[in-house]
C-alpha cells in the first residue's frame, strides 16, 4: 500500500498544519504553505482536516500508485492526469492501481495539494509530520520527495474498476469570502506607528510585487521604498507567519510557512490568517495590494473561514459514506 515517486518535481515535501509550541526553542511551526487548501483536500477525501499532504510546486512530480486509492488535489491547477485521463481539482478521484499521476502545466496558483484517503505513513517528530528543511526533519526523512521514494499509505481502499480512474460526482467549493481576491487585509503590526503617515498610505494605496527572491521562508517585495520615522534599531522579537517587515532599504518582506521564530526588524503588519491562503498561492511578479483592517473583521473572516470547512467536512463525509454503501 504506497506510491512511488517516479520523477521529482520542483519542490514537493510533506506537510500538514505546522508544529506549534517549539518556536521558544528556535524551531519553527513550518507545515503547509496555503493551510486552507490542504485542509479542503484532506475533507474530499475524508480525513481528518490536520492529516500530513504532499506540497507540490510546478514543475509537479510524476507519482505511481502501486494500490488502488481515494485522492484528492486542491489548490493550484497543474492540468493532472491519472494515465492520460484528465482530473480536476477540489473533487476527489479514484484511482486504479498501477496507473501514474501526471501533472502537464501550471493554469493558475502556485501550489498544489495531495491528499489520500487514510493519510499517509508519515511518523511524527514534535507532534508533526511537517518537513522542517532547515533541520532535516519530520516529513520523510526531513528532506524533500525525490524520485524513487516510496511513501507508505495507512490504509488500501479497496476497489475495481475497469478504468485507471474515476471522478466521483461532487466538488468542494473553495471561496467562501467575497472581498476582491486580489486584496490582502493587513493588521498593524507593533512598529507601525513606525512609519511616517505618507508612508502608511503609500503601503494601502501602492500597488508591490512579489520579487524572484521569494520561498517558503519569505516573500521579499518590490516597490516604492517606505520610509520611517523612527531610525532605532529593533531588539530582536517573536515573529510569525504572515508577519510583514520592513527592511533597511524601504521595502517589505513577508514571513511565510518556514519564517524564522524570532524578527529584529520592524513589523509593520501582519497579513490576517484567513488571507494567508492567497498569499501562498501567488508567484513571482504578481502584484499585492494591502489594506488594514480591523480585528473584528479579521475574527469574523476566519470565523466564516472556518465555518465554510466544517460545513464541507460534513456534507463530504455524508457523500463518502453514501457512495460507499451503494457501490461496495
Amino acid at each position: 500500500m504506497s506510491i512511488r515517486m517516479i520523477k521529482a518535481g520542483l519542490l514537493d515535501t510533506i506537510q500538514d498544519m505546522g508544529r506549534f509550541g517549539y518556536q521558544q526553542l528556535g524551531i519553527n511551526p513550518t507545515g503547509a504553505m496555503d493551510k486552507y487548501a490542504a485542509a479542503i483536500a484532506n475533507i474530499l477525501v475524508g480525513n481528518n482536516p490536520g492529516e500530513a499532504v504532499i506540497e507540490m510546486h510546478f514543475p509537479a512530480p510524476v507519482i505511481l500508485f502501486e494500490k488502488p486509492a481515494l485522492i484528492a488535489l486542491t489548490g493550484a491547477d497543474f492540468n493532472a492526469t491519472v494515465d492520460g485521463i484528465p482530473v480536476s481539482v477540489n473533487q476527489p478521484v479514484l484511482v486504479n492501481k498501477s496507473c501514474l499521476l501526471q501533472f502537464h502545466f501550471a493554469k493558475n496558483k502556485n501550489r498544489c495539494y495531495l491528499a489520500v484517503k487514510g493519510g499517509l505513513q508519515i511518523s511524527k517528530w514534535l507532534n508533526s509530520c511537517s518537513t522542517n528543511l532547515k533541520a532535516e526533519a519530520g516529513g520523510f526523512f526531513g528532506k524533500k520527495l525525490m524520485k524513487d521514494d516510496v511513501i507508505a499509505m495507512r490504509e488500501e481502499f479497496s476497489c475495481s474498476m475497469a478504468s485507471a480512474c474515476k471522478i466521483l460526482p461532487w466538488k468542494a467549493k473553495e471561496e467562501y469570502d467575497e472581498s476582491q481576491q486580489d486584496e490582502i487585509l493587513v493588521l498593524p503590526g507593533s512598529e507601525w506607528h513606525w512609519l511616517q503617515e505618507l508612508a502608511q498610505q503609500k503601503f494601502q494605496e501602492n500597488i508591490f510585487y512579489i520579487s524572484s527572491l521569494s520561498d517558503r521562508m519569505g516573500y521579499r517585495l518590490t516597490g516604492e521604498p517606505l520610509q520611517p520615522t523612527n531610525k532605532t534599531e529593533l531588539v530582536s522579537s517573536a515573529v510569525c507567519y504572515g508577519t510583514i517587515q520592513l527592511l533597511p532599504d524601504g521595502q517589505l518582506i513577508i514571513l511565510m510557512a518556514d519564517h524564522q521564530t524570532m524578527g529584529g526588524y520592524p513589523r509593520i503588519g501582519n497579513v490576517i490568517t484567513a488571507h494567508l491562503h492567497r498569499l501562498a498561492q501567488m508567484k513571482t511578479g504578481e502584484q499585492v495590494h494591502f489594506k488594514i483592517t480591523s480585528q473584528v473583521i479579521a475574527e469574523n473572516l476566519l470565523l466564516k473561514q472556518q465555518l465554510h470547512l466544517q460545513q464541507l467536512q460534513i456534507a463530504c463525509k455524508l457523500k463518502l459514506e453514501q457512495y460507499i454503501y451503494e457501490n461496495y
